[in-house]
């Protein structure tokens, strides 16, 4: 619900923007709101689940994640709208993470590498579904029901989540870092507004700039408040495990450049090839296919040759794939560009499975709700990174050309340049441990 929830506006966004009798560029307003409310409150979601229990906080998600679908979809205007999107942005802030501790507090480690393998399918599906289903709903529908879908699926969810997930109790009461989440909040919304700002200038670089600054300021400030305090909202002390630190930083990189594939991939077919937004999701769905098929080959693979190996190599193909993205042309065969994004979405669902198991291997019981709030924050930071670092490098590629609307050309500089970000993180895996995440993988 969530993963669908994020990619699906944007294609709505035109209709909606006719029904408030408003323009595309306000009504994006209502994208960088849910991203901006996401990035205040993930760091949160540790403490809150440790307060009150992971399942009563998991379900609490889910009903304010559709109480805000609700409100945006039934807004008469770009303020309601706006109001619904940063309620939307506080459930879903605490439903991923909160979610993934759940599994991995219940979820023996001899079992956990098969878990995450279910626990990415969704993440890598929903931005592929996203487009296409948002095209299909305008086009048949009223855009409305982008939101309104959220509400049987939501209800579906609370049920299951009620049946299935036994009730935890709230561990040790500790005080909320109230400064923290002010600093880290106002710093991480800071990188992400003043970063979209700067790449796409609607109100000009110089407010982008500034809220940049401001962004990397508090982020400053927040370093130097967090080593300073025992439980600060977001604990870098955590990176000093050595599976942990490794998994974050590599991560990362490797995000930013799965991140812009959402946005370059549906863009090039349309705006670059001519496509119709139905053909260009026949193509994108392929990816999710391959993430489909991947599921069951996790664990085997994994046991098979290791967390270290496994990542470095498939980190190189999965950069190879990506890359294969730039030699996409009009006339590229389907049957070639379905073959490449099956591949891709294979390699990089293998490669999340990984990064999201190995990361909480060396994690004690009453720190992971710490690092599933640290984790998830990243998460969400480099994805969106990866979103404005192929708006930028498109920008940049059509100025030099002289190109009025981007064209082939242009989209192969954006994916050649987000794979160079993606290969960084294959030499931060190589210092991984020959052994790490031997328990979990089931070797000696």
């Amino acid at each position: 619900m969530q993963n669908v929830d994020q990619t699906v506006i944007a294609t709505a966004l035109p209709a909606m923007a006719a029904s408030f009798g408003s323009d595309v560029l306000r009504l994006s307003l209502a994208l960088t709101a849910y991203m901006l409310s996401l990035a205040v409150f993930i760091p949160a979601s540790g403490w809150v689940a440790d307060r009150f229990g992971a399942r009563e906080v998991f379900r609490s998600a889910i009903i304010v994640f559709c109480l805000g679908s609700a409100l945006s979809g039934l807004s008469t205007s770009l303020p309601l709208l706006v109001a619904g999107r940063v309620i939307q942005g506080v459930g879903g802030a605490l439903m991923v993470p909160v979610g993934r501790l759940v599994l991995l507090r219940t979820v023996p480690k001899q079992k956990l590498v098969d878990a995450m393998a279910w626990l990415t399918v969704p993440a890598l599906i929903g931005p592929i579904v996203g487009p296409p289903l948002g095209g299909l709903i305008v086009t048949h529908a009223s855009w409305r029901w982008v939101f309104f879908l959220n509400l049987p699926m939501g209800a579906l969810g609370l049920g299951l989540v009620s049946r299935l997930i036994p009730p935890g109790r709230p561990s040790v009461r500790r005080s909320l870092d109230g400064l923290g989440l002010a600093l880290s909040g106002l710093g991480l919304a800071g990188l992400i507004f003043g970063s979209e700002l700067v790449s796409r200038p609607v109100f000009g670089r110089g407010v982008g700039l500034a809220i940049l600054g401001v962004g990397l300021a508090s982020c400053a400030l927040y370093v130097r408040h967090a080593l300073k305090v025992p439980r600060p909202i977001i604990d870098l002390r955590l990176l000093s495990v050595p599976s942990f630190g490794l998994s974050v930083h590599a991560g990362s990189l490797f995000r930013i450049g799965v991140g812009a594939v959402p946005f370059l991939l549906p863009t090039m077919l349309q705006v670059g090839f001519g496509m119709s937004a139905a053909e260009a999701g026949l193509v994108t769905f392929s990816a999710s296919v391959g993430a489909l098929v991947m599921k069951p080959a996790a664990g085997p693979l994994i046991r098979r040759f290791g967390f270290r190996a496994l990542l470095i190599w498939n980190g190189v193909v999965s950069v190879a794939t990506l890359a294969a993205c730039a030699l996409f042309r009009h006339d590229t065969p389907w049957w070639a560009m379905h073959a490449v994004l099956v591949a891709g979405g294979f390699f990089r669902s293998l490669q999340f499975t990984a990064f999201n198991t190995i990361a909480f291997a060396d994690i004690r019981e009453h720190r992971m709700a710490d690092a599933t709030g640290f984790y998830s924050t990243m998460q969400q930071v480099s994805l969106t990174l990866g979103v404005v670092t192929a708006a930028a490098v498109l920008e940049v590629s059509m100025g030099a050309a002289g190109h009025a609307a981007p064209d082939a050309s242009d989209f192969a500089a954006g994916f050649l340049a987000v794979s160079a970000v993606m290969a960084l993180s294959v030499p931060v895996l190589a210092r991984l441990p020959r052994d790490a995440g031997a328990v979990l993988a089931g070797r000696r």
